[in-house]
């Protein structure tokens, strides 16, 4: 597909929900892409970009911004908590706030630095042993601890469960961010994001639609 035609789907989507296409934002995930499509998408006018790996996106992000300006990048991928220092300083917002260690080593990062960023916590909508996230019995009580940290939770992310119906998962989310008064929704991908805006979505990230195939061979470690 391409930029313009993932825009226009979201503009279609929001008009069935009756919501603004402004109430949505779009995060282009660059991980594992060659850099002339970076650019490409860049030279369009695109400036919300999401990466999974710190090291990748160390590489790419500094030099984008001074060629670029202003440009927001998300961390949507899974966080060591030894690289937690890197990413508070480099991305915007991190979506994938998953567990209580992580939480601690970014409160304090927040404390040093007098700054945060934006921050989602990751619910494990599927309670799948093998995926990050906070189950989601757990997750009122995590986004309290949280709070009290003071940490700036702007709302939730999940990825349900490959095969599955992704909008009971969406409507779970949506419902725990309304109880926890957040307003921030993270959920949504190429295949499923009408169906996210449809239950709430405040951003869904979308990849390979907007930049082709992924080439795994070059990506770099976390």
């Amino acid at each position: 597909m391409s930029l313009a035609a993932i825009q226009s789907r979201l503009t279609q989507a929001c008009a069935a929900a009756g919501r603004a296409p402004t109430s949505v934002q779009l995060i282009a995930v660059s991980k594992v892409q060659p850099l002339e499509r970076v650019v490409d998408v860049l030279e369009q006018g695109h400036r919300l970009f999401g990466e999974n790996y710190v090291q990748e996106a160390v590489a790419k992000w500094p030099d984008l911004r001074d060629r670029f300006g202003a440009v927001q990048v998300h961390m949507i991928g899974p966080l060591q908590t030894n690289k937690a220092k890197v990413a508070a300083e480099l991305f915007d917002a991190i979506h994938t706030l998953d567990r209580l260690s992580l939480a601690e080593k970014l409160a304090k990062l927040a404390q040093t630095r007098g700054a945060s960023p934006q921050l989602f916590v990751q619910v494990n909508t599927g309670a799948e042993p093998q995926k990050a996230g906070i189950l989601p019995d757990d997750t009122d009580a995590f986004i309290t601890r949280c709070r009290a940290m003071d940490l700036p939770v702007q709302g939730l992310m999940c990825i349900p469960p490959e095969g599955e119906d992704s909008a009971p998962h969406f409507a779970m989310l949506a419902q725990m961010a309304a109880r926890n008064g957040l307003a921030g929704l993270s959920m949504g991908m190429s295949s499923d994001f009408e169906a996210a805006i449809a239950h709430g979505a405040t951003h869904i990230r979308v990849g390979s639609a907007i930049f082709g195939a992924r080439d795994y061979g070059a990506a770099l470690p976390a």
